[in-house]
């Protein structure tokens, strides 16, 4: 609990935690916790840490889908085919999606900033040693150990984010968190890496995050309060929610889309040289724009969800989606026409995003928030699988292949929308009828 803030305090270390005498007097906080008197070093507004939070979730992401943008490069340089690259992506997503559950279980009574900064290390430690180490085979070992690091902070930050948040702005506030993280794949992550690829080299990349991380731990640990765990929910519990077959449904919708899409999006800038005949160095550009549509395409998904429902823009989108996955494979050497294409599927793809979010925590109400926990599981799992089948077909079969197995994902996904549109309208269905009859019965 936050006591009050002091003027003319001393300075405190964000590492070691001793004091030293500052001549020019910083403001720090002071808070109560577990009968102890802690001192915060530097005063930041709860929006203001918010945000770094959110800064430290795109950072995470970043991590992740950089390796997208610069396949190719990676590739070349460690002697490897572009599928067993790919499958970089595979293992990170399986590691997120299968131990962070397990591991926030396991430190669910530890100190939320302490497992934070703990996280943050291991991520850092991670991307260190992908970047000194030489050979495929030890940077899968260093992408594991990223990818532990990385799911435990986006948990974690979303769980500060909604402790910290004022009374009523903890939906916003965690929404601005999980757009950090999403703005890794759709906006920035990507061509980001494509660019610094270029100028430094793309293990280049892997030491600017370790940096960044490192400053990352610095703030973390200077400007948020010590906050106490939560009694977890034990995961038993939690997957008894897949019992239930409209669930199930709904998580499929997530799996096939986002699945589909990255079959595709795995291999997109390989796909773009070598198929669609864009040039190098053009690349990056086309990349940020298709990020850009990808969060138009996001904003409009959530107005099309107010003002449309879930069903039509659900299936509004992703057939969209499907359309312009089948028309890249037809559209080659038009500059112009693929980047068409490009910004529609991008706009597309992502409309579906938070429809999806809502249309999950509206199938079970009562249990939305661990609905929604599993969701992100399900999305890392759907983006590893997209990588490792993309990665099959570009092997046995051929790169302009992936675009119509990522259409037939997400095809699944409208057959799954449909299945559970057609459930909650019978069900509605069935209300409506009970209802009536009732009404007739006390006449």
């Amino acid at each position: 609990m936050k006591l009050h803030s002091l003027g003319e305090f001393s300075f405190i270390s964000a590492i070691t935690g001793r004091y030293f005498f500052n001549q020019t007097y910083r403001k720090c906080s002071i808070y109560q916790y577990e009968n102890k008197i802690i001192r915060s070093d530097i005063i930041l507004s709860n929006t203001l840490k918010i945000y770094v939070l959110a800064i430290v979730s795109f950072l995470v992401g970043t991590s992740e889908y950089i390796i997208s943008g610069i396949l190719d490069t990676i590739a070349d340089s460690l002697g490897i085919t572009l599928a067993a690259a790919g499958q970089l992506i595979t293992i990170f997503s399986l590691v997120y999606a299968i131990f962070t559950p397990i591991f926030m279980g396991i430190t669910s009574s530890v100190d939320r900033r302490k497992l934070m900064v703990f996280s943050l290390g291991l991520f850092v430690i991670g991307n260190i040693l992908a970047f000194i180490l030489p050979g495929f085979g030890l940077f899968v070992v260093a992408r594991v150990i990223m990818a532990l690091g990385a799911g435990m902070v986006v948990v974690t930050a979303l769980t500060i984010a909604a402790k910290i948040a004022p009374e009523g702005k903890q939906g916003s506030s965690i929404a601005t968190v999980v757009m950090g993280f999403t703005a890794s794949l759709i906006i920035i992550g990507v061509p980001l890496g494509r660019i610094i690829s270029s100028a430094f080299g793309w293990k280049a990349v892997l030491g600017g995050i370790a940096l960044l991380g490192i400053l990352a731990i610095i703030i973390i640990r200077a400007s948020i309060p010590p906050i106490k765990g939560d009694k977890s929910v034990p995961l038993f519990k939690q997957l008894a929610l897949l019992k239930k077959r409209k669930v199930t449904i709904g998580l499929a919708i997530t799996f096939f889309w986002l699945g589909g899409y990255s079959i595709a999006y795995t291999y997109l800038s390989p796909y773009l040289l070598n198929v669609s005949g864009i040039e190098e160095k053009l690349l990056s550009g086309v990349l940020l724009i298709f990020g850009v549509a990808s969060l138009i395409g996001s904003k409009f998904g959530g107005y099309s969800t107010d003002r449309w429902g879930v069903q039509k823009t659900l299936l509004g989108g992703m057939s969209l989606h499907i359309i312009m996955l089948v028309l890249l494979s037809l559209v080659t050497n038009s500059f112009i026409s693929v980047l068409i294409i490009l910004i529609l599927w991008s706009f597309a793809a992502w409309s579906s995003g938070p429809t999806q979010q809502y249309n999950l925590a509206t199938i079970e109400p009562e249990s939305s928030g661990i609905l929604l926990g599993l969701n992100q599981s399900v999305m890392q799992l759907a983006m590893a699988a997209g990588a490792g089948i993309g990665g099959i077909f570009v092997k046995n079969v051929s790169l302009s292949s992936v675009t119509w197995i990522g259409a037939l994902g997400v095809t699944i996904a409208i057959v799954a929308t449909l299945l559970i549109s057609r459930a909650q309208s019978f069900k509605m269905s069935v209300a409506y009828k009970t209802s009536v009859s009732r009404k007739i019965d006390l006449k």
